[in-house]
């Protein structure tokens, strides 16, 4: 084996390599790190770093950074040198608070939090007042002349460890605490006392022993390491992966662990705990918004256990720390020009800042907040187009409750308006429940998930569900916060409702409702509303709304147009700023009862004659939908698909007939109706394919049965000659669905072309039109990418749910592909298609017209790639609007200028 030998000036080279700064410690108005370094010490612990040097309030401690999580995760231990420095900066605080972890008559404790770059709250874990054990908790007792405060803050890191280090189910430890108030006849945590409370420590030890078979950990230090390696794992818990799919956050990025001297909320009612927004986090407006809880833990005004008090109310219970707040919290704005979300605690009438970081908002005060700070002269135009996620103006388009529709008495209570728009649906008691009645595609079903109060665990029920509905809680809480995000409709702290989970009932008002009962919720008003009342469309031409678009539109360079079949979707688009139709699906017209017949005769006809004596009662019906399309998109392009799925589709499935046919067979053999149905089980056998996505569909259809593709361009084209004649301008594409060939283009343009000579020779007048789909015939492009997301990557979209979830829980896939464009695959082709596609034909128009079009990130792509515009469902025109302009702004502007996350 070869060796090299060192010289003398490498090896001190080597040795003179600085090692890796793991922890950054802040304290004493200074701090090692600064705002700016989310990446290394997460958000939470840039904002102590930051708060720290501003000279403010901040406990002292200490933020391991993000490598060491990632090191973690690499090899589940961290190094000796994160341990190294991590001990160094331990006694370093010790020595700034003259304390000691866990030790001598003040001991010192300590919080240990996650803290990731983008906020990500509840998803990861938390562990309060480490350092205390059995002798410890005696010291904090004698020291703070409060025996019942120390007993309760030792039970709470008995339950928290247990839960989050030792994965005890807190349920475990909730039936102990449940049991013992029930025993002590006590209402509320706070009326237990300290006999009381040093009964329940001695339970939650005997639950410790029995699911661990071993002690709680009694030394200080073990409990230290043991809370930063579960801070550090709770990265890849189940919710903080899903969070970060519905996010878009990446898996590499780790979260930072922020080691924290303790300051006490639960000392006496001269302290208390609270969290706020410096603006209104669901409206926008400007106002001082949070809430407080005196003599409590921060844990219980985030978890919602105890339904906290308006934080106006501090104004009159401690003036000089609420003015003391406000100018802090107004600083805080200023020097982030961003709202922001602050936790405090008071400890004997004393103001510490343990949290500041961007807020979280619905849209519709995303939208006011980015207006009012540009005319505070905080942020410019341009920056705040980017303080507005896409997804988030799906919130303008949220519904309403009519009110003509409610009765008083139907009113059950009300809660906290969390998050707003209405929504009906059915009560499910668990998120796993959610997830199986919501079900997904055509057999979704609405449901509203009813809790005492939500936790970071119910998350994945939280994106299935239409509304979520608390009995406890604020407007601060897990549940709200998560669904502001979510734009999902929400309720909290629907105080006179009580949820059994266990037995799956709600009770109010001397009312029972059980699972699959149907209920409304107001998330605008706080209303719960008995059965199901009648949602108001909502209106998307909010003035500020309007406003904000107005500076976006400048830089957009991407066309946005809508998926729609019918007018009245083309109307709605054209009201979201559709430019026109990039996909029409014509199919969808022949399901309608008075055609479906029409399409079945046509398809059981044995010979062209019967077929084209079927599709000529179609023609005018297909006429007139074109001719209601053309008349509201009029100046705009429509884009209209020839007939695409495989037949089969239009007929009933097979085993149904074959069930109804046996069930004639045995009470009416006779029955004329069986020769019919008979005819048609023969034909559906015919149709079936092994695998129809890629069988008999398409311009193959048309190939096989030109007579389809030419009473289909018959229609289009009369249509278009009626509307010209009238006076308006319609603009027609006409596409010619899965062509994979040349001559597959050339065969099916020919029959389009003709029929339009025809139509236009008939009718004594022309109009404009465009027909794809290769390059050398083609004069447009249209990806569907739906069809080729299946077909490159082998996925069914039917059937992907079967294995999507264990995909995104493995990190195989980070999204639905049929979510989010697959750029390394899917996306390559489209970029290749079009670059090829353009040299063939130097102006060619290229769009997309799968629902990726209105995906703000596969927006972004086809704006890269140089698509001339997208085309997506209605509902999502204003989102895919926003998502081209920002893509273009960003190019423009050299980076994303102050997005929010």
């Amino acid at each position: 084996m070869a060796t090299t030998t060192l010289s003398k000036r490498e090896v001190e080279s080597i040795e003179r390599k600085p090692a890796t700064k793991y922890v950054f410690f802040f304290g004493d108005g200074r701090a090692d790190g600064n705002g700016k370094m989310k990446d290394e010490l997460g958000g939470k612990g840039a904002g102590l770093a930051e708060m720290t040097n501003a000279g403010l309030p901040v406990p002292p401690g200490f933020t391991i950074q993000t490598e060491a999580c990632r090191e973690y995760m690499r090899h589940e231990a961290v190094s000796e040198e994160v341990n190294r420095q991590m001990e160094e900066a331990l006694q370093r605080l010790e020595k700034l608070q003259s304390q000691k972890l866990g030790k001598g008559e003040n001991p010192l404790l300590v919080s240990v939090r996650s803290g990731a770059k983008f906020s990500m709250p509840g998803m990861m874990d938390t562990i309060l007042n480490l350092g205390l054990n059995d002798q410890s908790v005696e010291a904090l007792a004698k020291r703070s002349k409060n025996p019942r405060f120390a007993y309760d803050s030792y039970r709470r890191l008995i339950q928290m460890f247990g839960n989050v280090v030792l994965e005890i189910e807190k349920s475990a430890f909730d039936g102990v605490f449940d049991a013992k108030k029930k025993q002590k006849k006590a209402e509320l945590d706070t009326d237990l006392d300290a006999k009381a409370l040093r009964e329940v420590i001695s339970e939650y030890k005997k639950v410790v022993k029995k699911h661990t078979k071993r002690d709680f950990p009694q030394d200080p230090h073990e409990q230290l390491v043991m809370a930063r390696d579960a801070v550090f794992r709770s990265w890849n818990n189940d919710r903080a992966k899903t969070y970060r799919r519905i996010n878009n956050i990446s898996d590499d990025l780790g979260t930072a662990v922020n080691v924290q001297a303790m300051v006490f909320g639960n000392l006496g009612e001269s302290s208390g705990t609270g969290v706020g927004f410096t603006r209104n986090p669901a409206t926008g407006v400007k106002e001082f918004y949070g809430e407080f809880l005196m003599n409590a833990q921060g844990e219980d005004v985030v978890a919602g256990i105890r339904t906290p008090v308006h934080i106006s109310e501090l104004q009159k219970i401690m003036p000089d720390v609420y003015s003391q707040l406000r100018e802090i919290t107004d600083r805080l704005e200023k020097h982030y020009r961003d709202v922001q979300d602050f936790e405090f605690t008071i400890q004997e009438s004393k103001l510490y800042m343990l949290q500041t970081r961007n807020g979280k908002r619905t849209g519709i005060a995303a939208v006011k907040v980015a207006l009012e700070m540009v005319e505070e002269g905080l942020i410019t135009q341009e920056e705040a187009i980017f303080r507005v996620e896409p997804d988030q103006l799906y919130h303008f388009l949220v519904p309403r409750v009519d009110e003509k529709s409610v009765k008083v008495e139907d009113v059950l209570t009300n809660g906290l308006p969390a998050s707003p728009g209405a929504t009906v649906g059915q009560i499910v008691f668990t998120a796993d429940e959610a997830v199986e009645k919501a079900g997904h595609g055509a057999k979704k079903n609405p449901v509203i998930l009813v809790r005492a109060e939500t936790t970071p665990e119910d998350i994945h029920g939280m994106e299935v569900a239409d509304g979520i509905l608390t009995s406890r809680g604020g407007m601060t809480s897990h549940a709200a916060v998560v669904t502001r995000g979510m734009g999902k409709c929400c309720v909290v702290g629907a105080k006179e409702i009580a949820v059994d989970e266990r037995a799956r009932e709600m009770r109010v008002k001397d009312q029972v409702f059980k699972e699959g009962d149907w209920i409304s919720v107001d998330g605008t008003t706080g209303r719960v509303i008995k059965g199901k009342v009648k949602l108001l469309p909502p209106k998307p031409d909010d003035p500020e709304l309007r406003t904000l678009m107005s500076w976006a539109e400048p830089f957009r360079k991407l066309g946005v147009r809508a998926n729609a079949d019918v007018p009245p979707d083309a109307k709605q688009a054209r009201a979201f700023g559709a430019e026109g139709i990039g996909l029409c699906r014509t199919e969808h017209m022949f399901f309608a009862p008075k055609r479906i017949s029409h399409m079945r005769a046509m398809i059981l006809a044995n010979n062209e004659k019967d077929r084209r004596a079927a599709l000529k009662k179609l023609l005018p019906m297909q006429r007139s939908d074109f001719i209601g399309l053309f008349r509201e998109m009029d100046g705009l392009p429509v884009t209209i698909r020839l007939l695409d799925p495989p037949l089969h589709e239009f007929l009933p499935k097979r085993e149904e007939l074959m069930v109804e046919i046996a069930v004639l067979e045995a009470t009416k053999p006779k029955s004329p109706k069986l020769k019919e149905l008979r005819a048609v089980l023969r034909r559906v056998e015919q149709l079936h394919e092994f695998n129809p996505m890629l069988g008999h569909r398409g311009c193959r259809l048309g190939i096989t049965y030109p007579e389809i593709t030419e009473i289909q361009s018959r229609a289009i084209f009369e249509a278009a000659v009626a509307v010209a004649k009238e006076g308006g301008k319609p603009h027609v594409e006409v596409m010619i669905p899965l062509t994979a060939t040349l001559k597959e283009m050339s065969h099916q343009a020919a029959i389009v072309r003709r029929m339009a000579e025809e139509v236009f020779k008939e009718k004594g007048r022309q109009v404009h039109y465009l027909a794809d789909e290769i390059a050398k015939e083609a004069e447009f492009f249209s990806f569907g990418t739906n069809d080729l997301t299946q077909t490159t990557l082998g996925f069914s979209r039917d059937d992907i749910n079967t294995f999507l979830p264990a995909y995104l829980d493995e990190g195989i896939l980070k999204q639905d592909p049929f979510a989010v464009l697959d750029r390394e695959g899917v996306g390559e082709l489209v970029r290749i298609g079009t670059e090829r596609g353009r040299k063939t034909r130097p102006n060619l128009e290229v769009g997309i017209c799968g629902e990726h079009g209105g995906d703000p990130s596969s927006v972004e792509f086809c704006h890269m790639v140089g698509m001339d515009y997208v085309s997506c469902s209605p509902f999502r025109v204003l989102t895919a609007r926003l998502a081209a302009a920002q893509a273009a702004a960003g190019e423009k502007l050299k980076g994303e200028a102050g997005r929010t996350k």
